[in-house]
């Protein structure tokens, strides 16, 4: 399903520090400064504004650093049901599965597949229950090695993300597949130095991928 840019809509983008980037506090909505972070949320704004000037779409970020699908239900009620958007979209996983690889002793921090796609389902069942629209775009990491295993690991939980758009009837964003087609030409450090934190061009990505997604051609 593809949204028309110039029907009147607040679109809400949460997720972790991929949507955060320094967004504006307590919500993530405004004119002056940078409200939308430094972001692909900011950028999807921008590239709105630029082809279809007539838009009429309210963008909003509520995005948190360091959050896992966990720490988006903890706040799902304050920062998304609230704030009562026409449509939201999810972006998230790569906390959920980082954290398993970069230190040993997170322990109950980590979230298994399991419980990622029950809270994830919950989450879009508990919204499209609110009457707001919902899009998912799945977790992402930048290495074009498949058998790497953090990116195996990433691939599973993107392919949940996937599944849980598809069973509810959703509109998914694949953006593990923009960053394979860039990494098809650029070495992963051209775009994040972590593999997971992006710079300008990989923001860039994943906003062609959002609007792509979102709104089709613009």
């Amino acid at each position: 399903m593809t949204l028309d840019p110039l029907l009147p809509r607040k679109v809400l983008f949460i997720g972790d520090s991929i949507t955060d980037c320094d967004r504006l506090r307590p919500v993530g909505e405004g004119v002056m400064g940078t409200p939308l972070g430094t972001g692909y949320v900011a950028l999807v704004a921008a590239l709105l504004t630029a082809r279809r000037p007539a838009h009429r779409q309210r963008i909003v970020n509520m995005g948190v650093s360091g959050d896992t699908v966990r720490g988006l239900a903890a706040r799902w009620l304050s920062d998304v049901l609230a704030i009562a958007p026409d449509h939201v979209v999810i972006m998230i996983g790569i906390n959920d599965v980082w954290r398993a690889f970069s230190r040993t002793n997170w322990g109950d921090w980590q979230i298994g597949p399991e419980e990622y796609r029950a809270t994830l389902t919950r989450l879009v069942t508990e919204t499209r229950a609110a009457g707001i629209g919902v899009s998912v775009a799945g977790p992402f990491f930048i290495e074009p090695d498949r058998t790497e295993p953090m990116r195996a690991r990433m691939d599973a939980y993107a392919a949940i993300a996937a599944e849980v758009a598809a069973e509810q009837g959703l509109g998914f964003i694949d953006v593990q597949a923009a960053f394979d087609r860039a990494l098809a030409s650029l070495h992963p450090m051209a775009l994040a130095p972590d593999r997971v934190h992006p710079g300008l061009a990989g923001h860039m990505i994943i906003a062609d991928a959002v609007v792509a997604g979102l709104f089709g051609a613009l």
